[in-house]
């Protein structure tokens, strides 16, 4: 497993207790050695990851063995049937999609995937999707409005692919038309940011009903890398970005950009993916049912007015 800087102290513990284990035995016992170290061990990983800066946790939402949409998927439902290309171009293989069923329940899921390795990653476009992959979006959200099943879409993107070729097919114009057609979609629509929350790669499947967002995760018009380029001409400033950009659960349901928060395992979903993959299925069909008891009008007029007070502020 990747270690992240600041969890150090941790791994030297863990990896000090493993080689304890494997040295106790019959006639020599070091378990209360084992015991000492393993309650050091969990004061230490409260302590650290109680006190995580905004940058911390922006590596843990990056980190390589975090769960990515089709783990999701393979731990949460009873059924999967992927669905493939927009009809217009391609299949895009950085935004995944098809029909699913979550404890019996008929939902549209789709989701950004990135890859394990660097194979996969260059398939994937490291979770950077293409014109091409919003535009299948939005082709399976109306085929899921016709049949009247609600959207789940999971967000883990660093952004929308910047490349030429994307240019050239109307990135911005695919996006455009996914935030302008998902405010009027008529069905249920949960977004759950799941990892990487980029700009308008996020946002291009992310006008929902209902915006979840799991506790390390970050959603944000920009990277703190970019933001920090920008501002003081050095990504080195990337820390102090992160902190300013207020991108995480806490200050984002301040700003009535999401509506929950699903805690993570201690030290980050990477650690219990299992758990996790729990409470997010937990959150989300907890979500659906109380979407599924309104009337379509008045799903729709309860989006609207969702989105209208995003940044209302008084003088």
């Amino acid at each position: 497993m990747a270690d992240l800087d600041f969890e150090k102290q941790i791994v030297e513990l863990e990896n000090k207790i493993e080689e304890l284990r494997k040295m106790s035995s019959r006639r020599v016992t070091l378990e209360p050695e084992i015991k000492r170290l393993e309650t050091k061990l969990d004061r230490l990983k409260n302590d650290i990851y109680a006190n995580l800066s905004p940058w911390q946790r922006v590596q843990i939402a990056r980190h390589p063995k975090r769960p990515y949409t089709l783990d999701y998927i393979r731990l949460m439902t009873d059924e999967f049937l992927e669905l493939h290309g927009d009809r217009l171009y391609a299949d895009d293989l950085a935004l995944v999609g098809g029909f699913a069923k979550i404890d019996g329940q008929k939902v549209m899921l789709m989701g950004h995937q990135k890859g394990r390795d660097v194979k996969e990653s260059i398939q994937r476009n490291f979770g950077c999707a293409h014109p091409e992959g919003y535009r299948k979006a939005m082709r399976l959200m109306r085929m899921a409005a016709k049949f009247h099943i609600p959207i789940i879409c999971l967000i883990d993107t660093p952004g929308a692919y910047p490349g030429i070729g994307a240019e050239e097919r109307g990135q911005a114009q695919a996006i455009a038309e996914n935030l302008r057609d998902m405010t009027s979609i008529r069905t249920p629509i949960i977004a759950a940011i799941i990892g990487e929350g980029g700009s308008g790669g996020a946002l291009g499947v992310g006008v929902a009903d209902r915006v979840l967002i799991l506790q390390h995760a970050y959603y944000s018009v920009i990277s703190p890398e970019g933001c920090a380029s920008i501002l003081w001409r050095s990504s080195a400033k990337a820390p102090q970005a992160a902190e300013a950009l207020k991108i995480h659960g806490e200050d984002l349901i301040k700003y009535k950009i999401v509506d929950d928060i699903i805690p993570e395992p201690l030290g980050g979903a990477h650690r219990d993916i299992e758990a996790t993959a729990a409470s997010l299925k937990s959150a989300l069909l907890k979500n659906l049912k109380k979407l599924s008891s309104l009337e379509t009008d008045a799903l729709l007029e309860a989006r609207y007015q969702k989105y209208r007070s995003v940044g209302e502020f008084k003088e």
